[in-house]
């Protein structure tokens, strides 16, 4: 599977398990309307999922991952 792919199918799904257990977290303690959960949620998975991107080096691609909890990049 070529690397841009992958990058792609990496931040879908960092974002929807975190959009998940964001949006039933949420509902245990709030009592909002389901728009305003899912708003919510979405805003937060978006900050704190870790994004991946690619790096075209001369030896090949390289996926790298940016996240606020790690300082700089980590390749992968």
């Amino acid at each position: 599977m070529k690397p841009k792919y992958q990058v792609l199918i990496y931040n879908f799904l960092s974002f929807a398990i975190l959009f998940l257990i964001f949006r039933f977290g949420l509902s245990l303690f709030l009592t909002l309307d389901s728009f305003y959960l899912a708003l919510i949620a979405a805003i937060s998975a978006s900050v704190l999922a870790p994004k991946f991107a690619v790096l075209k080096t001369e030896t090949g691609d390289k996926i790298l991952l940016k996240w606020i909890f790690i300082k700089g990049f980590k390749e992968l």
